[in-house]
C-alpha cells in the first residue's frame, strides 16, 4: 500500500480577467504568491507544497521562494481542475489533497491546519471544509451588505455531525429569534480539502441546477450525494481577506498594519 500522503496545492494562474498577473504582485514587499506559499508551508504534517500554474513566469517565482512548481493546461476551467490536472503529473497518489486559492493571503494557518488534521484523523471524511461562526456584529455587517446587491460571503448549514446541507450566498437560516448570545449562522471559507478519488470523481460530475442557480460549485458534491464535512475554525480576531482586484491589495496591506504578519 503507498503511504499516506498530504499535500497543499495552490492554483495560481496569471491571466485573470480582473486582475492579470496577480500572484505576481507585491504586499507589501511579497508578492502575493510568496505569501501564500509562506502560510501553506506554515502548516504541519504536509508533505508538499506545490504550485499550480499555466504561466512560466509564475512557475519560475515559485521555484525562487522554494515552492514546487506543476505546470498545467491554459483550458484547466477553474482552480479545482488546475488541481487535479496538477497531481496527476507528480509521480505519486496523494491520499489528502487540501486546495488552497493563490489569492487566499489573509488565510491563517491554523485554519488550513484544522482541516489537515480533520482528514490525517478520520479517513473516512471525502471533502472537508471550513467555517466560523458570525457575531452579531459580522452577521448585521453581512445582511447589509447582502440588502445592498452584494453578492460576496457564503454562509453554510450542517447537521448534527457537521456534515453540510446547504451552502448558500443568502443568510441561511433565517433567524425568527434574534435574542441568542451568537447568531447560529455559519461564514463558509473557500478551502477545501479532498481524497484522491472524490476529487476524481467530482471532476467527472456535471453541472448541477442549484449549483447553476448559486453559482457555488461545491454543491455539485452535495447535490450528487457526496457528503461534505464542515470543520468549525476561529479566526481569533484576524481579519478574512482574499485579492480579487487591485483595490483589493491596498486593504489587505492595511491589515497587515494593523495585525501583523501571519507567518
Amino acid at each position: 500500500m503507498d503511504e499516506m500522503k498530504t499535500i497543499i496545492v495552490i492554483p495560481a494562474r496569471y491571466g485573470s480577467t480582473r486582475f492579470p498577473g496577480k500572484p505576481l504582485k507585491p504586499i507589501k514587499g511579497k508578492s502575493l504568491l510568496e505569501r501564500t506559499v509562506a502560510i501553506a508551508k506554515a502548516v504541519k504534517n504536509v508533505d508538499n507544497v506545490l504550485v499550480a500554474t499555466d504561466d512560466e513566469r509564475i512557475a519560475s517565482h515559485a521555484q525562487e521562494i522554494g515552492a514546487q512548481a506543476v505546470m498545467t493546461s491554459e483550458k484547466c476551467e477553474n482552480g479545482t481542475e488546475r488541481v487535479y490536472e496538477a497531481i496527476q503529473n507528480i509521480g505519486y497518489k496523494p491520499d489528502a489533497i487540501i486546495n488552497l486559492q493563490g489569492d487566499a493571503v489573509l488565510t491563517p494557518p491554523w485554519i488550513i491546519q484544522a482541516i489537515v488534521d480533520a482528514m490525517n484523523a478520520d479517513s473516512s471524511i471525502e471533502l472537508a471544509t471550513p467555517a466560523t461562526q458570525l457575531t452579531w456584529e459580522q452577521y448585521d455587517k453581512l445582511a447589509a451588505s447582502k440588502a445592498n446587491g452584494a453578492a460576496g460571503g457564503t454562509t453554510v448549514t450542517f447537521d448534527l455531525n457537521h456534515n453540510a446541507l446547504y451552502f448558500s450566498k443568502s443568510l441561511i437560516p433565517y433567524l425568527r429569534d434574534k435574542s441568542q448570545p451568537m447568531p447560529p449562522v455559519f461564514r463558509h471559507i473557500g478551502l477545501y480539502g479532498y481524497r484522491h478519488d472524490c476529487l476524481s470523481r467530482y471532476l467527472q460530475l456535471k453541472q448541477t441546477p442549484l449549483e447553476s442557480s448559486e453559482k457555488l460549485e461545491q454543491l455539485r458534491a452535495l447535490e450528487n450525494g457526496i457528503p461534505i464535512k464542515v470543520i468549525l475554525v476561529d479566526y481569533k480576531g484576524r481579519s478574512h481577506w482574499a485579492i480579487d482586484s487591485p483595490d483589493d491589495v491596498t486593504i489587505a496591506e492595511s491589515i497587515i498594519e494593523k495585525e501583523g504578519e501571519l507567518v
